[in-house]
């Protein structure tokens, strides 16, 4: 479902808020309300500016829904620019994803979103869309309709690139940092580069960092 710049705006100072004062009271929350709209319109208009019809916000609870309506946006001329999970003020619980229009309207990019509770299945997934072509692009947490609390990853092709680059996935989850380092340390020695992270608490394992890093193969 499309939103506008003031939804969209809304939206960003709630996770915000939700985010950073879990425990705060009515009158504490409004002030941070407050405070992260304010923040949240400083950085939008530090942007460059888009005309209305340059910029396209998706909202959904459903990460289906979501993977359709970013194809219906890239048929359109729109390619992937960001993604935030959590709860907003105009939807509840939901995935946000802000698409721009590519500078000659014509996209050739295909999306898929991939969301689970579990670590193993969505390395394997990842694998499986990294083999078809598709590239990480981005990732959040978010409580999901039917899944709980999944983590959500963006992965994009570019139809036009006939033999695209393969890459080989890996996924860490871990509670503790020290743990993360040493995981991640072994990764890049093996020729792995890290390319994004959440922290949230997630069915994986509670509270936990999961990474994801990725090596391109022949």
């Amino acid at each position: 479902m499309p939103l506008d710049r003031r939804e969209f705006l809304t939206g960003v100072a709630a996770l915000g808020a939700a985010a950073l004062i879990p425990q705060a009271s009515y009158a504490q929350e409004k002030t941070m309300r407050t405070l992260c709209l304010l923040t949240s319109l400083i950085a939008f208009l530090a942007i460059p500016a888009y005309a209305q019809e340059d910029v396209r916000v998706l909202a959904t609870s459903k990460t289906s829904t979501m993977e359709k309506e970013m194809n219906e946006a890239a048929e359109a001329g729109y390619k992937f620019a960001g993604v935030m999970g959590g709860d907003t003020a105009f939807g509840g619980s939901e995935v946000v994803v802000l698409m721009t229009r590519v500078p000659d309207g014509r996209s050739s990019f295909g999306y898929k979103l991939l969301a689970t509770s579990r670590t193993s299945t969505m390395q394997k997934e990842m694998q499986e869309a990294g083999d078809a072509g598709f590239e990480y692009r981005g990732q959040t947490v978010f409580k999901s309709t039917f899944g709980g609390k999944e983590v959500v990853v963006v992965l994009e092709r570019d139809k036009t690139v006939a033999q695209p680059a393969r890459y080989e996935y890996r996924l860490l989850a871990t509670k503790k940092s020290s743990t993360l380092q040493k995981e991640v340390s072994e990764a890049t020695a093996a020729g792995y580069t890290f390319v994004g992270m959440t922290v949230a608490d997630t069915a994986i394992g509670g509270d936990e960092i999961v990474s994801i890093l990725r090596k391109r193969v022949p």
